[in-house]
């Protein structure tokens, strides 16, 4: 059965959102077509986004970041209550919709917002945001006044036709939702899913200093331009002696990607972000390393993404001739 979340986007002493999930889900329980749960982000305190890694690489390193993707994760479509704060929505909404990405996209979603003025700015915002994020935001949203449907400012007594427009959106949510879980990936959307699992496969082959592993995610041909010279690096075996000769100076190795943005044509692609090469010294000295800027070029060889080129590289300081290495992505 399609299962929709209704998502509390308010964690405020004295909050109101609570009464509006209610009111949703109790309407929504009379349905037949899908099932509803109500999901609080009072029983998922995140901190303020604290991942290293953008949501869009969806390599989780906190276990309460995990548990709360599991959540978003069982779901096939969402309603989202939430409030207008200065003409925004809730900096704890917004947090917790950041710390994912691929639990999110495609889904589809609906909005019911309350304040002074029905919360319409905030909705607004929301709207955006989920479309970035790829999410099918339906058009049909309920707006619930502060003034007209909550008794004293307090109680909420939603008017007779903001029942038809809850019910019109859950229509068109449960609608989409069902069609989302049907629909078959594009061969697009496919092809990045395999050069992200790529990428994966980069970090983890350095992290296990694992030459062999990395062998396999480059072209014979792969040319590198690399930070260390000669200008380019031609061929497999040249790659390789480069790891080979980065794996000398560590004990470990951490392997950092970020802002990794992926372009995928019919068999040539390349992605772009920037990387960071980290770990322990042998003499068990920490080194920090330093980001650069990572290129990698792939092309699609007897069915498979291989990375057929890639480069590394600083900006210069042009005045004094030296790589600048201090900077942050």
């Amino acid at each position: 059965m399609i299962r929709i979340g209704i998502l509390i986007g308010s964690t405020r002493p004295g909050r109101k959102g609570d009464q509006v999930a209610r009111w949703v889900y109790e309407r929504a329980a009379r349905r037949g077509d899908a099932a509803f749960e109500v999901i609080d982000l009072l029983d998922h305190p995140l901190p303020h986004l604290d991942e290293p890694l953008p949501a869009l690489a969806g390599r989780y390193q906190h276990g309460h970041t995990r548990t709360w993707a599991d959540t978003i994760a069982r779901f096939d479509g969402f309603v989202m209550v939430t409030p207008e704060y200065n003409a925004s929505i809730p900096g704890v909404l917004k947090n917790a919709i950041d710390y994912l990405y691929a639990e999110w996209t495609h889904k589809a979603v609906g909005f019911v917002s309350y304040g002074v003025a029905g919360g319409a700015r905030a909705a607004r915002q929301l709207r955006a945001l989920c479309e970035l994020l790829q999410m099918g935001a339906v058009t049909p949203q309920v707006s619930l006044s502060l003034h007209t449907d909550f008794e004293d400012h307090a109680t909420l007594k939603p008017g007779a036709r903001h029942v038809g427009a809850l019910d019109t959106l859950l229509d068109h949510v449960v609608a989409q939702s069902a069609e989302g879980r049907t629909t078959t990936p594009t061969q697009r959307e496919t092809d990045e899913a395999a050069i992200r699992g790529h990428i994966d496969g980069i970090i983890d082959a350095i992290q296990a200093k694992d030459l062999e592993d990395l062998r396999r995610l480059y072209s014979t041909d792969v040319v590198s331009f690399d930070i260390d010279p000669p200008l380019q690096h031609v061929g497999i075996d040249a790659k390789l002696k480069n790891w080979a000769n980065v794996f000398t100076f560590f004990q470990e190795v951490t392997y950092e990607v970020r802002d990794l943005m992926p372009t995928v044509g019919e068999d040539v692609a390349f992605t772009h972000g920037f990387g960071r090469l980290s770990g322990t010294l042998p003499d068990g000295t920490a080194a920090g390393g330093m980001w650069v800027r990572v290129t990698f070029c792939f092309r699609k060889i007897d069915g498979e993404w291989q990375i057929t080129h890639d480069q590394v590289s600083v900006p210069l300081d042009i005045l004094g001739g030296k790589g600048v290495v201090d900077l942050e992505p």
